[in-house]
């Protein structure tokens, strides 16, 4: 059976591929916030965020999607380089 949740790519924020590269990374929210040095609240919006954005259910869900679309890299696998955003 051929899905079509994960058919699209998504923009998300530099702060949100940071999060979901911990994410992929089997971080809880709880140590994400202790990582990032923010509160858990704030990491509990931005899953939410990014759960919206790229239309999935839950964090498996968001894992498969982000190895799909190449966001995040997993033990060597599905590598890729991704721009760093301009600050200024």
């Amino acid at each position: 059976m051929v899905t079509r949740k994960f058919d699209y790519p998504a923009l998300l924020s530099a702060r949100e591929l940071e999060i979901l590269e911990l994410v992929v990374n089997g971080l809880s929210n709880h140590k994400i916030a202790q990582q990032l040095e923010i509160s858990k609240r704030t990491v509990d919006n931005h899953i939410s965020n990014i759960l919206k954005k790229t239309n999935v259910e839950n964090r498996v869900e968001l894992v498969r999607w982000a190895l799909q679309w190449g966001k995040v890299c997993l033990n060597d696998v599905n590598c890729c380089t991704l721009p760093i955003p301009d600050e200024t």
